[in-house]
Formats: C-alpha cells, sequence, structure tokens
C-alpha cells in the first residue's frame, strides 16, 4: 500500500500532456486476441489495469511487450480461453475477452471480474448480447464458462446503453457469420476507437459511437498499428485540477470535443475555457460558482468517471450544488472523505447536496477506488495544510505518474510506500 503527501496552498500553472485512454486501451487489448498477426498500439500508457490485462494476455499464450508507451502483442501463439484467476479479479475489464475467446476458440471460462467497488455492475448484458450470437452459458465453481459451435450474425437490442456489452458484442461478432445489428449501443468515443481499430484490421464495423452499430462478419482480420485516442476523463481531471486551485492549467494532447459537457459545465462555474488544437485552457476564478444542477448519464452527457472530481470543486464554491449520480448506486464514497477535510455535503439516495465552503484543510483520507482517489488528490491541492491519502496505488489504474503531472503544474504532491513512512 501507498500513499499520496499532498500539500495544498499552491496554484497550478503551465501545461500538462493527457495520455492514451485506458477505457479504449483494455477493449483494443482484448480485440488483440482476433489476430494471428502481430499489432503495435501506440500511446498505451503504463498504468495498473493495462499492466493486468497485458499480463492476461501473456498468461493465455500471448506475446507482449512494452517499450514506453507503445505495446507490441502477437497473439498468433494464444493457445486456450482460460483466463488466470487472480489476474481477472483485479481488472474488470478481463470481461471484454469473453466475446474475443469466444470468436477465436469458441469457449471461453473466466471468473467473475473486479475492479473497483463502486456498485453493481452485473454483466447480465454481456451474456444476453452473447446468447443472441449462438453462446451457451453456464457457471461452475464461481467461473463463467461460455461455448459457441458457431457464431451467428444476430439483432441484439440493449435495454440499456452498456459500454461493455456494446463492445463485447461488436468483438464477438466481427467474426461471426452474417451480419449483426445492436440497437441501444452505447456512443463513447472508446467504443468509435474500438470500431477504427477493427476496421483498420480488416474487420467492418459501421456506426460504432452511434445508438446502432452495424458488423458484418468476416473470417480473418491482420496486424494493424493503431494510436490509442486521449484519455478524457485525464483531461478534465487536470482541467479541474486547475479549477480547484484557482489556477490555469493547460491541457496538451488531447481531443477538446471528447469533453464539451464537462467544459459547459465548468463554463457555469465561473471558469474561463480556451480551446485551440488539441489543447485546452482553463483560467479559474477565486472562487467557482455552485451548480445547481449537476447530473451524470451516458456519452455524450456528464460522465459519471468526473462526478468525484467535480464533487471536489464544488465542495469549495460559493454556494450549494446538487450532483445526480445516474450510472453508478455506490459512487459517492468520496462524500464522507471530503468530509474530514471540513467540506459540508449531504448523500439522500442518488443525489448529493454540496454547501461549499470558502476552504477545506488537510486530513488522513482514503481513497476507496481509483475516481475517489484522484477527487481527493485534488481536494488536497485545493486545501489548507497536508492531505495524506491511504491506497494511493488505486489511482494508478487510471492516470499514469499523476504525480509527476502535478508537479509539473507547480503543485506539492509526494508519494511514499507505508515502510517510507515511519
Amino acid at each position: 500500500m501507498s500513499k499520496w503527501i499532498v500539500t495544498g496552498g499552491a496554484r497550478l500553472s503551465g501545461e500538462v500532456p493527457a495520455h492514451g485512454a485506458k477505457n479504449a486501451a483494455l477493449p483494443i487489448l482484448a480485440a488483440t486476441i482476433l489476430l494471428s498477426e502481430p499489432v503495435e498500439l501506440r500511446s498505451c500508457p503504463p498504468l495498473s489495469d493495462i499492466e493486468d490485462m497485458c499480463a492476461i494476455l501473456r498468461a493465455l499464450g500471448c506475446t507482449v511487450a512494452r517499450s514506453g508507451d507503445t505495446v507490441r502483442i502477437d497473439a498468433s501463439t494464444a493457445s486456450h480461453g482460460t483466463l488466470p484467476e487472480a489476474l481477472s479479479h483485479r481488472v474488470r475489464s478481463s470481461v471484454f475477452l469473453l466475446g474475443s475467446l469466444l470468436s477465436r476458440f469458441g469457449e471461453a471460462c473466466a471468473p467473475y471480474p473486479g475492479g473497483c467497488e463502486i456498485g453493481n455492475r452485473p454483466i447480465d448484458l454481456h451474456r444476453y448480447a452473447l446468447e443472441r450470437l449462438g453462446v451457451i452459458f453456464c457457471e461452475r465453481d464461481g467461473r463463467i464458462c461460455a461455448r459457441a459451435r458457431k457464431l451467428c450474425g444476430a439483432a441484439i437490442d440493449l435495454d440499456y446503453p452498456s459500454v461493455g456489452a456494446t463492445e463485447n458484442a461488436i468483438l464477438a461478432a466481427v467474426r461471426a457469420e452474417g451480419e449483426t445489428v445492436i440497437s441501444g449501443a452505447a456512443c463513447e468515443p472508446e467504443i468509435a476507437d474500438l470500431a477504427r481499430f477493427l476496421n483498420a484490421c480488416g474487420f467492418s464495423v459501421q456506426g460504432a459511437g452511434t445508438p446502432t452499430v452495424r458488423i458484418f462478419g468476416r473470417p480473418n482480420g491482420h496486424g494493424v498499428t493503431h494510436k490509442i485516442l486521449p484519455d478524457r476523463i485525464v483531461t478534465g481531471t487536470y482541467l479541474i485540477a486547475g479549477a480547484i486551485t484557482r489556477g490555469t492549467v493547460t491541457v496538451t494532447d488531447t481531443d477538446p470535443a471528447l469533453v464539451g459537457a464537462l467544459l459547459s459545465k465548468l463554463e457555469a462555474c465561473g471558469c474561463a475555457i480556451t480551446v485551440y488544437g488539441d489543447a485546452i485552457r482553463l483560467s479559474a476564478p477565486e472562487r467557482v460558482r455552485e451548480l445547481l444542477s449537476l447530473e451524470t448519464r451516458p456519452y455524450p452527457a456528464f460522465p459519471t468517471d468526473l462526478q468525484a472530481q467535480m464533487f471536489a470543486l464544488l465542495s469549495t464554491a460559493r454556494g450549494t450544488s446538487v450532483i445526480t449520480e445516474n450510472i453508478f448506486e455506490n459512487r459517492f464514497r468520496h462524500a464522507a472523505e471530503l468530509r474530514r477535510m471540513g467540506a459540508q455535503n449531504e448523500i439522500r439516495g442518488r443525489t448529493a447536496i454540496i454547501r461549499g465552503v470558502k476552504r477545506l484543510h488537510g486530513a488522513d483520507v482514503t481513497a476507496h477506488d481509483l475516481r475517489c482517489g484522484a477527487a481527493l488528490v485534488l481536494a488536497g491541492l485545493g486545501a489548507d495544510g497536508e492531505t495524506v491519502i491511504d491506497h494511493a496505488e488505486r489511482v494508478d489504474r487510471g492516470y499514469d505518474r499523476m504525480d509527476e503531472a502535478i508537479r509539473l503544474l507547480g503543485g506539492k504532491i509526494q508519494r511514499k510506500e507505508d515502510f517510507d513512512l515511519g
């Protein structure tokens, strides 16, 4: 276990690049199982979730090598469809491998996926989508086992725009016989990036990023070089860091079109936003204004993965803000930790009422999950005194060397392992 030691008071200023998106890289890594030729993925950051997925691929028999932010995968030597227990429990996105493994081997066996404990995330929609393609499921000893003698294209109507179910269905359908139409598909840009990768490999996926996706099954694909799209959550986190510290921050190497919902909320809070090319500049006021309503919803609405960070920012707003979390029912665990820092908030079911205080103060807090940890880092940067955040390693699941990025902007943050703390 490691800790962040954050000293508040500095106004962040300067430029910081966004790295490749974790939530785009993970399903693309899963997709490499479909191919018998090498693949090169660029802008693929060494996040713990991504490294765990690479380790899962190695356990399946693939050759995986990293050089900087480039990962090379040769899945021609993959030999079976049984996922390793411990690694699969650590990373929820291992579930994406079901579709790929079924397509490659006709069978797959996996433990129930892990990841952050942010609420109930059943895989019912994954199962439904794969069953429509001809997959038969059973459960043995707490594991999901699936088999398909032949995958056949089908009509898949999703009751909810699940990102994971949409991506799993695409991965299984690209080599299925015939045409698959997914209605009610999730529209996240990471799905569009997965489709760009698959199309570059010679498969046929049309309409990704819209509610209707058409896949025309083809028997084989070929190796490619693909650059992962910029991480919109990392982009948003560093912009909010500038806002909570009353600073001026520019995020480069990003795609402003992916964070429109966030930018409109930051402007409503009184921040000045300038967009140019692949960069976004934020200049913060001395104290942000409240937001009467912020609701998380599927893309292109405000993302649940930035809710905790905005919660931290609004804890220091001038008035009372209201946040409604519509995606996960257990994603306000940061609220109690922020109260340790002097925040005033009340949770009523899926709604948080936040009464802004002029200044937070440092405290000992715990990062219960990835985005909770990011929010507490931001809160510590904007607080008086020193904040100690337990379980810093959870932040590593989504941010590449966050401490270095913050120091680049003038923030004061150190990482220490338990044995260094005396």
